[in-house]
């Protein structure tokens, strides 16, 4: 079951409890994959509760996200108005 969320309810989870992360539509629960992430805690603790799709498209390929997006993505942003 999929959830929508806004960037500031993700915003909301970046501590040790829950971390969260935006990369292009789909936002994704990173807080037990800390330990996983091949560059590190530290990386993934900087970009928590934000949009990491520039950085992360940086330095990743495509294969990355179908790999480990199926079972860290917890939901999609929601549109919001632009002004």
């Amino acid at each position: 079951m999929s959830q929508t969320f806004t960037k500031s309810q993700v915003a909301e989870h970046k501590d040790d409890k829950s971390m969260y992360i935006i990369i292009d539509d789909g936002v994704y629960d990173i807080t037990n994959f800390l330990d996983d992430h091949p560059g590190g805690a530290k990386i993934l603790k900087r970009m928590a509760g934000k949009d990491a799709t520039k950085s992360f498209w940086k330095y990743h390929g495509k294969n990355v996200l179908e790999k480990y997006g199926t079972k860290l993505k917890v939901g999609t942003l929601a549109e919001a108005a632009k002004l």
